[in-house]
């Protein structure tokens, strides 16, 4: 059976990401986009008591461990997935040490979204790992919260990108480099 165009993109995806990756340091990647993380709290105008759905990093991925702790530090509810047998996503707040769940729901409280994928198109096509698990929770936000995907500088791509129906368009991409906005919104102020 023949490869999809997905599953072979994704495979040159996770190949240029470990090169990428490899050549990056974390530690300073790590903090310049907790700094990223934190201007965008201040570009929408979100303060304490904000409600950012954000996610624990793997190796390899952009770091989000001292982006998750800054944005924290400044009042923000982070709250991080936990994924179902189903492939669906619930949450949990990450402050609460008992990792109680909060629901499919979740992302209707989120006025901002910070997701992971291995690379996204200048038109926002997000690619991710080919689970669909934010393909079920994204649509679940209220409308005009921005996501914003996490990625090494040198990820986003200027090539087209495999697109279906069930694909939810992204805002930005945030990276070590900075801020690239794609569409417009709330992040283009």
């Amino acid at each position: 059976m023949p490869q999809s165009a997905k599953s072979v993109r994704r495979k040159e995806l996770r190949a240029r990401r470990r090169a990428i990756a490899a050549e990056r340091s974390a530690e300073a990647d790590a903090a310049a986009l907790a700094r990223g993380a934190t201007d965008l709290l201040d570009r929408l105008r979100l303060g304490p008591g904000a409600v950012v759905l954000s996610y624990e990093s793997v190796p390899g991925e952009p770091p989000t461990a001292v982006l998750n702790d800054a944005l924290a530090a400044r009042g923000a509810h982070v709250l991080v997935p936990d994924t179902l047998a189903d492939l669906d996503l619930d949450w949990h707040d990450l402050a609460d040490p008992a990792a109680a769940r909060l629901g499919l729901d979740a992302p209707g409280r989120a006025d901002l979204v910070l997701a992971p994928g291995l690379t996204v198109g200048t038109d926002g096509t997000r690619m991710g790992q080919g689970g669909g698990c934010y393909d079920k929770a994204l649509p679940r936000r209220r409308t005009g919260v921005p996501v914003v995907v996490l990625l090494h500088p040198g990820e986003l791509d200027d090539t087209p990108l495999p697109r279906e129906e069930h694909d939810v368009p992204v805002d930005a991409v945030l990276t070590a480099d900075g801020l690239t906005v794609l569409r417009e919104g709330p992040l283009d102020r």
